[in-house]
C-alpha cells in the first residue's frame, strides 16, 4: 500500500505563514482571501479554499463551523500549544458583533467533566459554542 506524500506549494506556504502570524485568531476563508488580496498575493480564491482544506487535513489548522448563520472559520494549531487539543478548546460567539473568542479555562473544563461524570454526557467541543456578549459589546450597552 502506498501512502500519498504530502507536498507543499508556494501558495500553501503563504497561507500557512499567514496563520502562523495570527495564532489564536479565528479567520474565515473570506478573511484570508481579503488579506492576501490586499497584500498583493497572486492566489486565486479557489486555490485558497483548496489549500485551507488541505491544511485542515494535514492537522495544521482547525476548522470550526460555529452555526448555520456563520461561515466556517479556521485557526492555526501550534505544535507547542494546546490549541489543537480537543479537550481544551472552547469557543464563545458574541451575539452582537459576531466575534469568536477562543477560551482555555479550567472552570469550563470542570463543567465538561461534570457533564460526563454526573450525566453520562460527553460534550462535543467542535460543535459547542457559548453565546453572549464580548467585553467590547457588553461595556457599550
Amino acid at each position: 500500500m502506498t501512502t500519498r506524500a504530502k507536498y507543499s506549494t508556494k501558495q500553501k506556504e503563504i497561507l500557512l505563514e499567514f496563520f502562523k502570524q495570527n495564532p489564536g485568531v479565528h479567520l474565515t476563508a473570506g478573511d484570508v482571501v481579503n488579506h492576501l488580496k490586499n497584500e498583493g498575493a497572486n492566489i486565486g480564491q479557489a486555490t485558497i479554499y483548496r489549500n485551507l482544506e488541505s491544511l485542515v487535513s494535514d492537522g495544521v489548522i482547525a476548522k470550526f463551523k460555529i452555526d448555520d448563520d456563520s461561515p466556517a472559520c479556521f485557526e492555526y494549531i501550534s505544535p507547542d500549544e494546546h490549541m489543537g487539543d480537543e479537550e481544551d478548546c472552547y469557543h464563545c460567539k458574541c451575539s452582537s458583533c459576531g466575534k469568536i473568542i477562543h477560551v482555555s479555562c479550567e472552570d469550563v473544563k470542570a463543567l465538561q467533566e461534570h457533564f460526563m461524570e454526573e450525566h453520562g454526557f460527553k460534550i462535543d467541543l467542535k460543535r459547542t459554542v457559548f453565546y453572549g456578549l464580548c467585553g467590547d459589546c457588553s461595556s457599550s450597552k
